[in-house]
């Protein structure tokens, strides 16, 4: 793999037929959707209630997932760009969607639904959050074919070309991709502690997907604006640490699922 990364230039398009064509960024993003679905259908075996409303949760969930991914990058990544080129908006092969956006949305589309149905929407977004970095595992591998998660140069065996560009560059995507399968893992482990509270792992996600977006953002060269020498991505990084700790420590005192 290493010597395959270090010499071949990824292209956007997977299939091109004309006025039609499929990019390897929307294979990515719709497998990391069928692997999330197929996670939670497994966890919820042997449970009717929870996998019945996880099949109504499902459609809501990626609707407002993808919404607030693609809201997020827009607001706070490049607004100026979509304000004079509208059209694009609605151009999600063209890469652009934003997790902390997504994180956002999905929980609180749990939140409402859960209220709504009167469900422990702990419960739920336990489950959601062990597999949302399964799928970003299998995205980051979108950015990857889109070129636009690397990092600063290096010549190291592993290190990437980028089109049209000089030199070989850190591949932040592959970084990303193999934490958050390693934080999966880990949070599967959680899971299987039968005794665990509800929204322990939700915060024990949001704390471990938050240091490592704080750690990659030194290596990313993403034009952002920065404050004390940090970006602020990193911030609202730190922000959700303080807080996710907290929720630990509220969700230890509460029932066990």
């Amino acid at each position: 793999m290493v010597y395959w990364l270090h010499n071949f230039i990824p292209q956007a398009v997977l299939i091109d037929l004309g006025l039609f064509k499929i990019y390897w960024y929307g294979l990515f993003v719709g497998l990391a959707i069928l692997a999330g679905i197929g996670l939670l259908s497994f966890l919820t075996k042997g449970k009717p209630e929870l996998r019945i409303h996880f099949g109504n949760l499902v459609v809501y969930l990626i609707i407002f997932g993808l919404l607030g991914a693609r809201l997020y990058h827009i607001l706070f990544y490049n607004l100026g760009y979509f304000i004079s080129k509208p059209l694009e908006i609605f151009m999600l092969w063209h890469g652009g969607l934003a997790i902390h956006g997504a994180i956002i949305s999905g929980l609180a589309a749990v939140y409402i639904y859960a209220k709504k149905h009167h469900l422990s929407w702990r419960l739920y977004a336990d489950l959601l959050a062990i597999a949302l970095p399964l799928g970003q595992a299998i995205g980051r591998w979108g950015n990857y074919f889109n070129q636009e998660l690397y990092g600063k140069s290096c010549d190291f065996a592993w290190c990437i070309p980028i089109q049209n560009q000089a030199g070989y560059f850190q591949p932040v995507f592959l970084y990303e991709a193999s934490l958050n399968l390693i934080l999966f893992f880990i949070l599967l482990g959680i899971y299987q502690i039968k005794k665990i509270s509800a929204g322990y792992i939700t915060f024990s996600y949001l704390i471990g997907y938050s240091a490592i977006r704080f750690f990659m953002e030194f290596l990313r060269l993403d034009a952002s604006q920065t404050f004390g020498g940090l970006k602020w991505v990193q911030w609202l990084t730190i922000i959700i640490i303080i807080v996710s700790v907290v929720g630990v420590f509220k969700s230890l005192s509460k029932k066990t699922r």
